[in-house]
């Protein structure tokens, strides 16, 4: 039976945790996690480990997220309903354990990054994407929201940039996803073998600045990467029409404005669930200054209220099962939708 996570300890201080269900785009699940997870923790305490290297198997990507249609399965069984928040436990846990991880962690983002590989990833001192990075938080279109601490990182974002990739799911690209903070490097997909060859040829055990040495080493095989993506083009119109406090008003003001960037915008966010897109804006705007580890906890939540929710269920229906993307959500207007909803989804 393949394992879905490997994890090997090499010469000279260096260990890699390998994503590895290439099938499934590495999807997580939480017997995934959860050996993940102890792993850092033995790691963390083992002298013999200097530098840990997260990437996943096969050409088409990292991470695809979580394992959605092993979340569709909590509709109507309390057991399945239990095993995906403890999922969703075990994934806010290890993302925030990540971020808080006292050694480097060198997280290679190559082809696609979503959602939970987002999450796993955005807490890792050094993040390299290439030229095939695509990176997006799409669960606005499975009638989600975009959770494993979105409401801190995408805050972190350039203006509200955070609001855009957010409302809308759009996939960026590797000049996007420097601009947007969510990496740190840029390097040729074809740089990472020889890379990988030198960083295992040193001895990190005897280095005094781990950190250092390796951003020195890293700067050997990443480039500059000066391509203007759709968020650096478009920042004045994005913070001119997401600085609205309320979904209505950034649609109204999006209409307003007859540029192909503002209307193609304006169709692509009112594809989306108007629960979530509303829920979504709230959980932004609540998470303005608040901690990682804290949205994280927001997330929980608000991803067990999902749960209990009609609207994720058809979406994932309409995009995962019977895939013909018509999804009949149960508000079909963003003004039907109460806002005694919106805030119960705030409440455990």
């Amino acid at each position: 039976m393949m394992t879905n996570v490997l994890f090997s300890v090499h010469n000279q201080g260096i260990a890699t945790i390998k994503l590895n269900r290439p099938k499934a785009i590495n999807s997580l699940t939480y017997d995934m996690l959860s050996p993940i997870h102890n792993k850092l923790k033995e790691w963390e305490q083992d002298p013999s480990v200097s530098v840990i290297i997260l990437k996943g198997e096969g050409p088409k990507g990292f991470c695809a997220g979580g394992d959605i249609k092993t979340l569709y399965q909590a509709k109507e069984n309390p057991d399945a309903f239990n095993k995906a928040m403890e999922f969703f436990k075990k994934e806010y846990d290890t993302d925030a354990f990540i971020a808080n991880f006292s050694k480097p962690i060198i997280a290679y983002l190559d082809g696609i990054v979503m959602g939970g590989g987002v999450g796993l990833s955005y807490g890792a001192s050094h993040r390299i994407v290439t030229e095939k990075t695509k990176w997006a938080m799409p669960e606005m279109n499975i009638g989600f929201f975009p959770d494993v601490g979105a409401a801190y990182f995408l805050n972190q974002a350039p203006g509200f940039t955070g609001r855009y990739l957010a409302l809308t799911s759009s996939i960026i690209t590797a000049s996007d996803v420097l601009y947007a903070k969510a990496a740190d490097v840029y390097m040729n997909s074809s740089q990472f073998e020889p890379f990988q060859a030198e960083l295992k040829s040193m001895n990190w055990t005897e280095e005094s600045n781990v950190h250092q040495k390796l951003d020195e080493l890293l700067k050997k095989y990443t480039s500059e990467h000066d391509d203007n993506g759709i968020l650096q083009v478009n920042q004045a119109l994005i913070d001119k029409h997401f600085s609205h406090e309320t979904v209505e008003q950034i649609i109204e003001s999006l209409a307003s404005d007859h540029s192909e960037f503002a209307q193609k915008t304006k169709e692509t966010i009112l594809e989306k669930s108007p629960v979530s897109l509303k829920v979504t804006l709230a959980q932004l705007i609540k998470g303005k200054n608040k901690s990682f580890r804290a949205c994280l906890d927001t997330d929980f939540i608000i991803a067990r209220n999902f749960l209990k929710s009609d609207d994720f269920y058809e979406g994932v229906r309409s995009v995962v099962i019977d895939k013909d993307k018509q999804p009949v959500y149960k508000y079909q207007q963003l003004a039907d939708v109460p806002d005694s909803l919106i805030k119960s989804f705030f409440i455990l």
